[in-house]
């Protein structure tokens, strides 16, 4: 398996993969240590509680949506960012149409 992307990724030459019902993502680069992707969700759409061993950084760049982590919920909304330690169980609701960044470390193979 390939451990790493393109120095250059373009965001038009990605493949966009289904990631539950309304949810799409793009992986727009990685190497063994870190993976960036572009996930995109149609409001209403829920990507369900779970965790992982990654630790995870998203960063709302246009919507809103309510993301669960731990216990504590909170609506975030474009300009936030959201932590997720390794192995937190997470959730989110799209509130709006949302695009969200996350970030990923090291990277999600499962994702490859």
């Amino acid at each position: 398996m390939k451990k790493s992307s393109e120095v250059f990724v373009f965001g038009k030459d990605v493949t966009v993969t289904p990631a539950g019902e309304g949810v799409e993502r793009k992986v727009l680069g990685y190497s063994e240590n870190m993976m960036i992707c572009e996930i995109r969700m149609e409001k209403g759409a829920v990507i369900s509680s779970h965790a992982h061993p990654h630790e995870q950084c998203s960063t709302i760049i246009s919507g809103k949506c309510a993301y669960t982590v731990g216990a504590e919920t909170k609506e975030v909304q474009a300009g936030d960012s959201v932590m997720v330690g390794s192995d937190v169980p997470h959730a989110i609701i799209a509130l709006e149409k949302t695009l969200v960044m996350d970030a990923f470390t090291p990277m999600r193979e499962d994702f490859i």
